[in-house]
């Protein structure tokens, strides 16, 4: 009988571990399925939904713009508003073509239509009607034959035993033994690397002008005016760039087919630093085969200063650097955890929009003191943002033993705390930017570039495109036009002494020297 009743409480035993082992095993997979849930929600999101991470309140249906927009209660307006209007708006297109220039057509009657039908008089110019257009030129191929005569005196042919030779002057070419000239080489630049238009295409473009030149020969002006002009302007950016004390940093990947003892299908990296909004605009792309931290420990070796980027770990060794956090990819982690929840989760959903709100409130500050002085955004981040930020970090560590930490919240709620001292550390400058956006904008033009043209061929073409597009990206930002700063590049540096570095810094692209037809009409540099 005992050993009846010592069977029947272990067994009683043994059921209860079995039953806290299977309900322990039950939270796991369902905490499991709530992960793949929220995968499958951000995927759908990331697939089929905005990408944009703000609500316009604004938009509407396509569809039924008509029912939503209409209101009886609105009065029409009178003959005299619309005629203002109109008059506005004529005034607002004269504007925008004023620096164009201008093709006029004169439209006249000849003497013999200048009599009057009524009684035979002379008709009088009394006033004109005027049409404007825009009139678009489309690129024309010619060939342009630089002839150089050469002189001598017919004098000491006959009569001397030496005859001087005086030969013209003539501008040096930009790629001996090419055909192509300044302005070809920067096209095929622009085309491909502002326009997005990939070379095979270019060469296609060509051929309907009746031009065959083969994409490797166009790939060649590429490689050869890059490594041979633009480097010189590209070092002596970099010497500028690293002058500064606070500057942001990214990187994209890209694809190289042939790098050396490397499969094509390897991921390479462009690396993107640049200058902040309050100094002169330079932006400089870097290519490298990995994501390694030495990459921007080389490039900043001789940097000291403030360094925004985002949560990245290989900007965490470079030394001398105060790394600045990214606001921007915070919210973004909680507006995400908000889109990977699903419709019955009222509590998290709270939680969630808890936190993006501490992040909109951040970026509010921002908003209302983004034109007042570095000083003066100092002084109203510690009033107004640091009080925020305390409040911030007390949710966060509220919340941290409450969240399952795999999930959306839990992960957005972990990047905050392990990224809580680069995301204070723009209180200590007003100079600071609250986020790495201007990176990410300076790096998109090379994402829509890569989407066009995939990969690159070599490491060295890889290298090129870095450095034209840090060319182009810098000019673009300085108000110039990529075509026209670049085809005066490829006419004067020919023919100065690159040596000189007062004569180069004359073509980097904030120079005051420049010609003004480099700049975009009504831009500034």
């Amino acid at each position: 009988m005992e050993n009846t009743a010592h069977t029947s409480k272990e067994s009683i035993e043994y059921y209860k571990a079995q039953n806290e082992k299977l309900e322990l095993e039950k939270e796991a997979l369902e905490t499991k399925l709530k992960w793949y849930e929220e995968q499958f929600r951000l995927s759908q999101q990331q697939r089929f939904g905005s990408s944009s991470e703000k609500t316009n309140p604004d938009q509407i249906s396509l569809f039924n713009e008509a029912e939503d927009t209409a209101d009886s209660t609105v009065e029409e307006p009178t003959i005299e508003t619309v005629a203002y209007k109109r008059k506005k708006q004529r005034g607002q297109r004269e504007q925008k073509l004023e620096n164009l220039p201008t093709e006029t057509i004169e439209y006249c009657l000849s003497d013999e239509e200048q009599v009057c039908s009524c009684c035979g008089g002379e008709l009088h110019d009394m006033s004109t009607e005027v049409r404007k257009e825009l009139k678009v030129i489309p690129a024309q191929v010619k060939v342009v034959e630089h002839v150089r005569h050469v002189y001598s005196c017919r004098h000491c042919e006959r009569h001397e035993l030496e005859t001087p030779i005086v030969t013209a002057k003539m501008p040096e070419p930009v790629f001996p033994g090419s055909l192509a000239s300044p302005s070809a080489m920067a096209y095929t630049m622009t085309q491909k690397y502002v326009e997005g238009m990939p070379l095979y295409r270019q060469e296609k473009h060509l051929e309907r002008f009746g031009v065959s030149i083969p994409r490797q020969t166009l790939a060649n002006w590429v490689i050869y005016g890059a490594n041979t002009w633009l480097q010189l302007l590209y070092d002596e950016m970099y010497a500028h760039l690293m002058k500064h004390d606070i500057l942001h940093a990214d990187e994209t990947t890209l694809q190289v087919l042939s790098e050396p003892d490397r499969p094509a299908k390897s991921t390479s990296y462009i690396w993107l630093y640049r200058t902040g909004g309050e100094s002169t605009p330079i932006v400089l792309y870097d290519y490298q085969q990995t994501r390694a931290s030495k990459h921007p420990q080389r490039f900043l070796a001789d940097f000291h200063g403030y360094l925004n980027v985002d949560g990245y770990a290989g900007y965490n060794s470079i030394s001398g650097v105060t790394l600045v956090g990214c606001w921007a990819h915070a919210r973004r982690n909680f507006t995400e955890a908000l889109r990977a929840l699903p419709e019955s989760a009222d509590t998290t959903a709270v939680k969630a929009k808890e936190g993006l709100a501490y992040c909109n409130k951040l970026f509010e500050i921002e908003r209302d003191i983004k034109d007042k002085s570095p000083k003066e955004r100092y002084h109203t981040r510690l009033e107004l943002s640091q009080p925020v930020l305390d409040a911030f970090s007390a949710w966060l560590r509220e919340q941290t033993p409450r969240v399952l930490p795999k999930s959306a919240l839990g992960k957005a709620i972990k990047y905050c705390r392990n990224q809580w001292e680069r995301l204070v550390a723009f209180l200590e400058d007003g100079r600071l930017e609250i986020d790495n956006n201007r990176a990410e904008r300076s790096i998109k033009p090379f994402i829509i570039g890569r989407k066009n043209w995939l990969f690159s061929n070599t490491a060295m073409g890889a290298h090129s495109s870095a450095i034209i597009y840090s060319v182009v990206e810098t000019a673009k930002e300085n108000g110039l036009n990529p075509f026209n700063y670049l085809s005066y590049l490829f006419e004067e540096l020919p023919n100065v002494d690159t040596t000189d570095k007062d004569q180069l810094a004359q073509f980097l692209p904030w120079s005051s020297t420049l010609p003004e037809e480099c700049s975009v009409p009504n831009k500034s540099k």
